[in-house]
């Protein structure tokens, strides 16, 4: 009976003064490894000597402020069968080590992709709307392709991806947001063209991290995507966040008022709740904060139609209260109610 060929591996990481995080990850990871592969993008601290330690496989590979341009380096330098892609501020503990070394003996030819559980904390999360999501991290280095279809046939281009349940613990020294950012505006400069998936992701960290000067630095490249793109109501909540932000309320419910054409969402409910609440017109803004959390569902944030909309409600009738004379008691029974859920909400496990 043949003895089954465990499959090799080749770390590839991209770094860049990654000195306080380093050896953790390599740590809990680099014995799992068949070849370790470190690509530093101008380090000004000792991470290439930490690296060092692990591999004499470090290179060298000017910052374009690109991201994929240097991971396409890092692969390219690869000889495995395989490709692990971490980050350094990430840490596979004990039992997903073991969870790891089982896919390693497992793994067959056929699977070309392995996703992985992404656990980031939430005071460091940017984009995730769960406690933890599937992400690809493991990738076969070479992939063959096959015809299919017994008629009209085709080539199959449609990957064999694989979930396991290891899960990659991100532990960020900070917030990279605002370097995220600045990619964005920088690539939209030099092509004036960002993906769809891109402008989804720019919505979610700006929803999630963004300043008012952030969000008004997106207008321009939103503006310019907002009649040819997939993701129209998304970044209809962003213009009309902007514009609220300048108390343009023109343009505020030229926005506003788009994703009403088609089905609502609670983001928009939500921007408008807060319209309301900031001309002091805080019973229709209670309005729209309860149909931001009860009446329709959120497509950029689930927080905004959980802990945020609970807390706004709560505020909204401590205004009423503090108004109304004699006091309300019915006001203040709500206020308690809406704080409570703000404080009991959780982000779902995974979507």
């Amino acid at each position: 009976m043949p003895i089954k060929n465990m499959k090799t591996i080749s770390l590839c990481m991209i770094v860049k003064n990654e000195s306080k995080v380093l050896r953790r990850c390599l740590d809990s990871v680099a014995h799992l490894m068949d070849e370790i592969i470190i690509v530093d993008t101008g380090s000004t601290d000792n991470t290439k000597k930490i690296a060092l330690e692990y591999t004499d496989k470090v290179y060298d590979f000017e910052w374009i402020n690109d991201f994929s341009a240097a991971r396409n380096f890092a692969f390219s330098k690869a000889t495995k069968d395989y490709i692990y892609a971490p980050d350094a501020d990430e840490v596979l503990n004990e039992e997903n080590q073991k969870k790891f070394k089982l896919l390693k003996d497992a793994l067959i030819d056929d699977v070309e992709i392995v996703q992985m559980y992404y656990v980031t904390p939430s005071s460091n999360n940017t984009v995730q709307n769960a406690k933890k999501e599937l992400r690809p991290k493991l990738f076969k280095r070479l992939r063959t392709f096959t015809w299919i279809d017994p008629i009209h046939e085709t080539i199959n281009t449609t990957p064999i991806i694989f979930d396991s349940d290891i899960e990659i613990l991100h532990y960020p020294e900070g917030n990279h947001s605002k370097r995220d950012f600045s990619i964005f505006i920088d690539s939209f400069k030099k092509n004036k063209t960002l993906s769809n998936k891109i402008l989804r992701m720019y919505v979610k960290e700006l929803y999630k991290c963004g300043s008012d000067s952030d969000f008004l630095e997106s207008q321009e490249i939103f503006l310019h995507f907002i009649d040819n793109t997939d993701c129209f109501k998304e970044i209809s909540c962003a213009l009309a966040h902007s514009y609220r932000i300048l108390k343009d309320d023109a343009n505020f419910f030229k926005y506003a008022l788009k994703d009403f054409a088609t089905d609502a969402c609670s983001e928009m409910c939500y921007e408008i709740g807060l319209y309301y609440k900031e001309i002091k017109d805080y019973s229709e803004a209670i309005i729209w904060f309860y149909n931001c959390a009860f009446e329709v569902g959120p497509i950029i944030d689930v927080e905004i139609s959980g802990r945020l909309a609970f807390y706004e409600l709560s505020k909204c009738y401590q205004k009423l209260y503090d108004l109304s004379r004699p006091r309300n008691e019915e006001y203040k029974k709500m206020i308690d109610i809406y704080k409570a859920k703000g404080d009991e909400f959780k982000l779902p496990e995974t979507l």
